[in-house]
């Protein structure tokens, strides 16, 4: 038996131990439940073989499903359609708040853990008030903050997340390499589990970045990765139950924004009602524990 033989057979008998003789059967069994994140969780951990196919067709397909302007603006020019991280990395980045700890830009009380969100709500109209001046011709999503009340006199925490298009190329990370940022030593991504740089300490957190987080100044860090993703984390201005968190006008609307459900946890209210022109809902599609 040659050595390309022995390869199929071996691939042949892994996938007969998958019970999954045709992937195509996967595809209409999640099509048919509309693409259930849980679901899609349990499958990719029964063993090595269903991780495999959820990392190189799984993931893919519930991102487009579940965001596909975002997708689709993401991927425009990548090559061969590929997401810095996976896609693995991207569903976890739309579906899961990575929580927060003290660092040594910003400090907590005590740590948020990170959780599931049931939906979430990300924008590319944001993202240009995160990026610096020379910087804004980069296409940054983030995400409304989500709330987590600390308890006692302290301000609510918000913890949002973000993704870069093509971050390799991108004048942010040029930026960051142009000053010899250093990496932080105590913090990695919270969805790829690569390096990061702090923004804080490289001095490319822009004032409107406060602004549109709902935020004061100097009350927020955030940290990139190397695949170009964002977390970070802010004290909330609290606001009265009639009080809107208006726009300035500053930032033009772009089209192609993904919002990941409207039931997203924001402490902010859209006052035009046009969700099209600030971001896209994404859903998980059911509860999530």
């Amino acid at each position: 038996m040659s050595a390309t033989q022995r390869r199929r057979h071996n691939d042949e008998s892994e996938l007969d131990d998958s019970g999954i003789l045709n992937e195509r059967i996967l595809l209409l069994v999640f099509e048919s439940i509309k693409w259930d994140l849980q679901v899609l969780c349990l499958v990719s951990s029964v063993n090595h073989k269903l991780r495999a196919i959820g990392k190189r067709i799984l993931w893919r397909k519930l991102c487009v499903f579940r965001a596909p302007r975002m997708v689709a603006a993401l991927a425009n020019g990548a090559p061969n359609g590929r997401i810095g991280g996976g896609w693995d990395a991207l569903a976890k980045l739309m579906f899961f708040c990575s929580g927060c700890e003290s660092t040594r830009h910003f400090k907590v009380s005590r740590p948020t853990p990170g959780h599931f969100a049931r939906s979430s709500r990300f924008s590319k109209t944001s993202g240009r008030s995160f990026l610096a001046k020379r910087c804004r011709s980069d296409l940054l999503f983030i995400s409304d903050p989500c709330e987590h009340p600390v308890g006692g006199n302290e301000d609510h925490l918000g913890i949002y997340r973000g993704i870069f298009r093509g971050f390799m190329r991108s004048k942010t990370r040029a930026c960051l390499i142009g000053r010899q940022v250093a990496f932080e030593e105590s913090v990695r991504c919270p969805y790829c589990g690569t390096r990061v740089w702090s923004m804080t300490a490289a001095r490319l957190v822009p004032k409107s970045a406060a602004g549109r987080l709902g935020s004061g100044d100097r009350r927020l860090e955030y940290f990139v990765c190397v695949n170009g993703h964002l977390h970070g984390a802010c004290w909330l201005i609290p606001l009265s139950s009639d009080e809107e968190v208006c726009d300035d006008g500053s930032d033009e609307d772009l089209d192609g924004d993904d919002e990941i459900d409207r039931d997203a946890c924001s402490h902010q209210t859209v006052t035009d009602g046009s969700s099209s022109s600030l971001g896209e809902d994404v859903s998980g599609g059911g509860s999530i524990d």
